[in-house]
């Protein structure tokens, strides 16, 4: 178990931060969807940069896909529970990994939605 909750002020934050740089890592390491999502949203966050929209588009279109790996991030974290609680399928198991993946496809849909109204609509 993680000692940070013992730990106050800078400490904390300091382990903390190691321990969110450990789960990138196995993110980055075993979860291809968190590869694919983090590769498509690099180039379109850069890109946003020189696109003729607001400040506060572009922080709308970079928030959008910033939310989609959040979402990945937090899917992974219940497929991890949930495996660890055994092998065995589980119809409560298989639910909760299906809403996580759900989770997951409403922040693209949102990403997506965003992009276009920005881009396309305005």
């Amino acid at each position: 178990m993680h000692q940070a909750h013992t730990r106050t002020g800078v400490s904390r934050i300091i382990y903390a931060t190691r321990y969110s740089i450990q789960g990138f890592r196995f993110a980055w390491k075993n979860e291809a969807a968190f590869r694919q999502e983090v590769m498509v949203a690099i180039p379109l966050i850069i890109i946003s940069f020189f696109l003729p929209v607001t400040v506060v588009e572009q922080i709308l279109m970079i928030s959008s896909l910033v939310g989609v790996i959040i979402c990945e991030l937090l899917n992974s974290a219940i497929e991890a529970v949930v495996d660890r609680i055994g092998p065995d399928w589980h119809e409560l198991s298989g639910l909760a990994k299906d809403l996580g993946s759900a989770a997951v496809l409403v922040a693209i849909c949102l990403a997506i939605l965003t992009w276009v109204l920005i881009l396309v609509v305005r």
